[in-house]
């Protein structure tokens, strides 16, 4: 099993949203190791957005991402970061696929609701980056068996 990241942004928590985006995770099947809300801090964000410093829009980025608490969740399955980001959609809202949460709540580039890792590299480092160890669970779901199938479990 894999872990990945996952943002809901300022917009989705001020639109109501947060609810309705977690739940798509868990009714994919993705297991929910580590959540909080928190309100980032611009050395967090500096840290997070570093490949976009120097963009143009890197000010009002962090300004947007500061403005209030954030919800971070690290969800767990196989191949969690491609199967998050194929949930998610792409980027700019008005382009994604419906079905995907962009595709259904955003029609930006910057309010698109939600941040997902976008490798597994990318998604250890920001889990250590938003995430202390001890604020991560080990437990299985009950569920999994329902999910995948005895091979995919490893048992």
């Amino acid at each position: 099993m894999r872990r990945t990241l996952v943002i809901i942004k300022p917009d989705a928590v001020m639109r109501g949203n947060a609810g309705q985006l977690i739940s798509r995770f868990e009714r994919k099947g993705l297991k929910i190791v580590g959540m909080k809300m928190e309100q980032l801090n611009e050395v967090k964000l500096n840290t997070h957005y570093q490949h976009l410093k120097d963009k143009p829009f890197f000010p009002e980025l962090v300004k947007f991402m500061s403005a209030i608490p954030c919800i971070l969740m690290v969800l767990e399955g196989k191949e969690a970061v491609s199967v998050v980001r194929r949930l998610v959609g792409t980027t700019l809202g008005r382009e994604a696929d419906v079905g995907s949460v962009r595709g259904d709540y955003s029609m930006s580039n910057q309010a698109n609701l939600i941040h997902a890792s976008e490798n597994d590299e990318a998604a250890e480092k920001e889990i250590k980056l938003f995430f202390k160890q001890e604020e991560l669970w080990n437990y299985e779901l009950i569920t999994f068996e329902w999910i995948y199938s005895s091979s995919e479990r490893g048992k």
